[in-house]
């Protein structure tokens, strides 16, 4: 897919930091002080005209977002299903919503089999900000099968030494989470270790939802390379990595053991507590020997 394939028009996306009044406590003294906060907000997700889900998220690069999360929970098979997306601020009293809590809504215009697909299958959501799994109805609903990735004769490239120098080169381009705190960020990392792109959101899964919906979107994604997260590395990150074909995964924060299993059954390259010098192979992931040994 290349960025004309599925046209994002011009946005004047919600504020991603806010200025907040405190009282700042230090050893018995009190100072009002304005702090920035990260914007948190509803974003209504709509599927040729159909209202899917509203997630929480930060209100920067929705577009991306949007075409992300479709690609990882099997709503469309690729970016080529996705004809364009338009995404509007809606303000808190036209949604029904208290004061100041202003949403935004992303209409998808998809592919009809995928759109009639969306309709057999779908259910009840609610926003994933906490488990991942919010809002599912019973253990079959959860999505746990999937096909093992192919093996890629450069995944053992991505040793220790690469994902350290990934994981050292992700703070500065954190620049909403210098200003306020409290907000993830999912890269892209070449076989080299170098840092190409950063998405940031409040919501580690809609971070690297819209790492993937940019990849797609500018015809990256399949490419050789890893993603690294400011989070800790919950099978829902691992899924998502796998359900568009990304092989290799590190995480700044120690993976759970559903993390873990669901990367040894998938074949994902999986690294966590990335803390430079040290980090830990959790799952070598399937790899071939290489053709230039």
């Amino acid at each position: 897919m290349t960025e004309s394939a599925c046209p994002l028009p011009s946005l004047e996306p919600l504020a991603a930091l806010q200025s907040h009044a405190v009282q700042f406590h230090n050893a018995g003294q009190t100072e009002v002080q304005q702090r920035v906060l990260a914007a948190e907000v509803p974003i209504a997700l709509v599927f040729n005209g159909i209202s899917h889900a509203v997630m929480m998220g930060s209100p920067g690069d929705v577009q991306d977002f949007a075409l992300g999360f479709a690609l990882t929970e099997g709503i469309i098979d690729s970016s080529a299903d996705c004809y364009g997306i338009e995404a509007r601020p809606v303000a808190a009293a036209a949604a029904g919503l208290p004061e100041g809590m202003d949403g935004m809504e992303v209409q998808l215009d998809i592919a009809s089999r995928c759109f009639a697909r969306l309709k057999d299958k779908r259910r009840r959501m609610t926003g994933r900000t906490g488990c991942g799994v919010c809002g599912v109805e019973s253990f079959a609903a959860l999505d746990l099968s999937f096909d093992a990735l192919p093996a890629h004769d450069w995944l053992e490239r991505i040793d220790s030494a690469t994902v350290c120098k990934a994981i050292d080169a992700l703070p500065p381009h954190q620049i909403l989470n210098a200003e306020a705190g409290a907000i993830h960020a999912a890269g892209w990392a070449t076989l080299d270790g170098e840092i190409t792109d950063v998405l940031e959101d409040v919501g580690r899964h809609n971070a690297l939802d819209k790492l993937i919906g940019r990849l797609a979107r500018t015809g990256r994604l399949g490419e050789p390379g890893f993603v690294v997260l400011s989070s800790r590395g919950s099978h829902e990150l691992v899924r998502k990595c796998a359900k568009v074909g990304i092989a290799a995964l590190a995480t700044i924060s120690a993976p759970t053991a559903m993390g873990v299993r669901m990367a040894e059954l998938t074949g994902l390259r999986f690294w966590g507590l990335c803390r430079p010098p040290k980090a830990v192979l959790y799952v070598a992931g399937s790899s071939t020997p290489s053709t230039n040994a």
